[in-house]
Parts: structure tokens; C-alpha cells; sequence
């Protein structure tokens, strides 16, 4: 049969083993909280008490046994003794190790958790950081925008002003070209007019003109005697109302007034025509006679030999 310091050897590794398989389990599972490592300890502190209970009551049964058996129960003992310090002293080093263990994973705790602070806050930068690019961004796209709309406001703006310069640069200049158009017309009318001022209608017809001065010259004759005859009847009256008395109460002397001032203005129309005469003799010598006076267009040979002396055509007579 085994002793009791035999059971006791054999009772000490087991409660050894359960903590040795016990210890990892808890420091794996529990390993980031302190309860668990609290609880490890206490267990341990349990178990290490129990090898020294068993060596007690083996050494109180060997009291009760003879000198040979004593001195192997001690042996015995002392092999227990040493054996449960040498347990002891691994439990302790397996709690210094679990603790270790214990504390090493609570700063790997505590290093995930800081880490996973510093994550945190890093992802939390850097969304913040995003946010604020973004609105950066956005700021930038709407200021852009804004900028571009303003370029495009200022060049239609710019590109109205140069239609508006074009339109008034292009009027002006139909405006100076219609000018200068009427500037030539009128330039072209002056000098057509100019040219009929010095034209000469019959100086191709020399014939013609000797006809008409032929003429002319016998309408002043006759003019002249017109004259004579008319200055001659109005001295006779004047003569004879200065020798004759008349009665006045009958107004004959009044009558004889007047007809001596109708005698006197024929003279004087006949002085006139005369006069035109001579400018007509004188536009025959030169070459002129013959152009209308207002249009400067040739007046018909007609009108000329019906009329002495004429200086308007028909058209321009009427329009007076």
C-alpha cells in the first residue's frame, strides 16, 4: 500500500498540473482585464498552501511509526517538502510569469487601445482634413465658377461694345461714303451746270446766228422808231396843252395827263428792249445766245426766231 507521503507526491503534481494548464487558459482569455488576473493569483495562493497541509499530517502519522519507518517517513518528507518548495517556487515563478504575462498583455492592451486611439484620431484628422479640402474644393470650384461667369459677363459686355463700335464705324462710314456720293453728285451737277453756264447751243451754226442777228438788228431799228415816234407824239401833247386852253370841268386835260404817261413808260419798255437787244447781239458775237438763262438748256430755234430777244425756254418761262 502507499504511504501518505506517497499520496501526498502524487497529490501535489496533479494540483501542480491543474495549474499549470489553468494559468495560460486564464491569462489567454482574461488577459486584457484585471478581475481576471486578481482571480489568478488568489487561486494560485490556494494551491500553494496545499503541498503544506499534506506534509504536516504526513509528518504527524510518522510519529506514530518505528525509527526505520520514522527515518524513511522523514526522508520521505523532506523529499515532499523540497519537492512542494521547488513546486511552490514554480508556481511562483509561473504567478511572476502569469503576472508578467498579466501585465504584459494589459500594456498590449493598453498599447491596442492607444493605438487604436491614435487611429481614431488620425482617421478622425483625416476626415476632418478631407471635410476641409472638400470644402476648400468647393469654395475653389464656386469661386472659379463665379470668376468664370464674371469673364464671361465682361467679354459679352466687351464683345457688345465692339459690335456697337463696328455698327457705328459701319454707319459712319455709309454715312461718309453716301456724303462723298452726294459730293460727287453735286460736284458732277456743279460742273455740269458750269458747262452749261459757258456752253455755246448754235456756235456749230454760224448760219443760224447770222440769221438771228440779222433780225435782232432790225427789231432795234424798229424799236428805235417806236421810240421816236412815241417821244415825238408825247411832246406834241405837251405843246398843245400848253398853247390850247382847256376846260377842266370836262377833264380833258387829265385825260391828255395820262396818255402823255402811257406814251412816256411805252418809251421807256422800248428803251429796255433795246438794251436786251444789245445783250442778245453781244451773246450772238460771243456764242452764247441761245441758252436759257435758268436751266442753261438750249432754247428751241422756234422760240428764238418767234421771240426777239428771248433768254428763257419755254419750261422755265412758265415755272416764273
Amino acid at each position: 500500500m502507499p504511504s501518505i507521503a506517497q499520496k501526498a507526491k502524487k497529490a501535489a503534481p496533479k494540483k501542480v498540473a491543474t495549474k499549470k494548464s489553468a494559468a495560460p487558459k486564464s491569462s489567454l482569455k482574461k488577459a486584457p482585464a484585471k478581475k481576471s488576473a486578481k482571480k489568478a493569483v488568489a487561486k494560485k495562493a490556494v494551491k500553494k498552501a496545499a503541498p503544506k497541509k499534506s506534509a504536516k499530517k504526513a509528518i504527524k502519522k510518522a510519529t506514530t511509526l518505528s525509527p526505520a519507518q520514522k527515518a524513511v517517513a522523514q526522508k520521505k518528507a523532506a523529499a515532499a517538502k523540497v519537492k512542494a518548495a521547488a513546486a511552490a517556487k514554480a508556481a511562483k515563478e509561473r504567478e511572476a510569469k502569469a503576472k508578467a504575462k498579466a501585465v504584459a498583455a494589459k500594456a498590449k492592451a493598453v498599447a491596442a487601445a492607444r493605438a487604436r486611439k491614435e487611429r481614431d484620431a488620425k482617421a478622425k484628422a483625416l476626415a476632418k482634413e478631407r471635410e476641409v479640402q472638400r470644402k476648400a474644393r468647393e469654395k475653389a470650384a464656386a469661386e472659379a465658377k463665379k470668376q468664370r461667369e464674371i469673364e464671361a459677363k465682361r467679354k459679352a459686355i466687351e464683345a457688345e461694345k465692339a459690335r456697337k463700335q463696328r455698327e457705328i464705324e459701319r454707319r459712319n462710314l455709309e454715312e461718309l461714303r453716301r456724303e462723298e456720293r452726294r459730293e460727287a453728285e453735286e460736284r458732277k451737277r456743279l460742273e455740269a451746270l458750269e458747262r452749261k453756264m459757258h456752253s455755246k447751243p448754235y456756235a456749230n451754226d454760224p448760219a443760224f446766228l447770222d440769221e438771228l442777228r440779222g433780225l435782232l438788228l432790225e427789231t432795234r431799228e424798229a424799236t428805235n422808231q417806236q421810240i421816236v415816234v412815241s417821244e415825238s407824239e408825247a411832246s406834241e401833247m405837251l405843246v398843245d396843252r400848253e398853247r390850247l386852253e382847256y376846260d377842266d370841268e370836262d377833264g380833258s386835260s387829265v385825260a391828255s395827263d395820262i396818255q402823255r404817261d402811257q406814251l412816256k413808260d411805252y418809251a421807256s419798255a422800248l428803251r429796255l428792249k433795246i438794251d436786251e437787244i444789245d445783250v442778245a447781239l453781244a451773246r450772238i458775237d460771243d456764242g452764247s445766245y441761245g441758252r436759257c438763262d435758268e436751266c442753261y438748256e438750249p432754247i428751241s430755234k422756234a422760240r428764238l426766231l418767234a421771240q426777239l430777244p428771248v433768254f428763257t425756254c419755254v419750261s422755265c418761262r412758265a415755272s416764273v
